[in-house]
């Protein structure tokens, strides 16, 4: 395998679009088409928002980051708030974003990776 690809499904494409254009402080880097853009969170993992109201609201995305307590002081700057930072087995720290779909952004601190 080359590449990943994470979907995440909305209902409300213009407020998604604006919503995670805050979420990674940018526009996308690619558009699709009018209903669906990508945004590549690293050398080979893209996040894609299309609109789909049949699956919106329900998807699960983690993406591991080199500094929880900056990113999330980043993303309280661009007024997007996160859920409790929690313990993840010995080594981990983890954050949750809901987007406002109630898809869930996880951020996962691994000490030491």
């Amino acid at each position: 395998m080359d590449e990943l690809f994470a979907g995440i499904a909305v209902a409300d494409f213009p407020r998604a679009l604006e919503w995670y254009r805050r979420l990674f402080g940018r526009d996308p880097d690619v558009v699709a088409h009018d209903r669906e853009v990508l945004w590549q969170v690293s050398g080979t993992g893209w996040v894609f928002v299309v609109e789909d109201a049949v699956r919106a609201g329900r998807g699960l995305v983690a993406v591991s980051v080199p500094d929880l307590d900056g990113l999330l002081r980043d993303l309280a700057a661009r007024s997007i708030r996160s859920g409790p930072v929690t313990r993840e087995g010995e080594d981990a720290r983890k954050a949750v974003v809901p987007d406002p779909e109630g898809n869930s952004i996880a951020f996962i601190e691994v000490a030491g990776a």
